[in-house]
């Protein structure tokens, strides 16, 4: 499912260009709200992290795969908070203005989404996910065993509805 924009003219709604996109960027940024330590009254902070990913699609939901360390900042955000942003852009160069500044922009493809994040524990879904990332990495697939997934954290990411621009001269 998609929403609408600012800028109809840019808005991808074509699900193989959407898969391209998806293909070619191979780092996504994942968002999310740092609730701090609320005792102590810090005010709640954007936190943001680029990550390797891989997607497959669920009917209309976007399902991202990422992965990072089991201890650290990402997690301990997550367990406040399991809401996330996704921000994905590939095919980003810049159009020349000349002299003139203000008629600089650029061609560009993104995907954005409010989501879900969920930190898998069972050992089949994080090697499924695994697998799925380290396909769209890599193109190949590789044997992943339990005791590796157990060694990272894998995150699956629901996102029901995106937005995505494309511009291309």
């Amino acid at each position: 499912m998609h929403t609408s924009m600012r800028r109809q003219d840019r808005q991808v709604t074509d699900p193989v260009l959407i898969r391209q996109i998806l293909d070619t960027a191979k780092v996504g940024r994942m968002g999310m709200i740092d609730m701090g330590d609320q005792e102590e009254g810090e005010e709640p902070r954007p936190y943001v992290v680029p990550r390797h990913y891989g997607y497959v699609w669920e009917g209309q939901e976007l399902i991202l795969y990422m992965h990072g360390a089991k201890e650290g900042r990402t997690p301990d955000v997550l367990s406040k908070n399991d809401r996330v942003f996704i921000e994905i852009e590939s095919d980003t160069e810049l159009i020349s203005g000349g002299d003139v500044a203000c008629r600089y922009g650029a061609n560009y493809a993104s995907i954005m989404g409010d989501g879900v994040c969920r930190i898998l524990e069972d050992p089949q879904e994080k090697i499924r996910g695994l697998n799925c990332l380290m396909k769209l990495q890599t193109g190949r697939e590789f044997p992943i065993t339990a005791a590796m997934a157990d060694s990272v954290n894998v995150y699956e990411i629901t996102v029901p509805v995106i937005s995505c621009k494309m511009r291309k001269k």
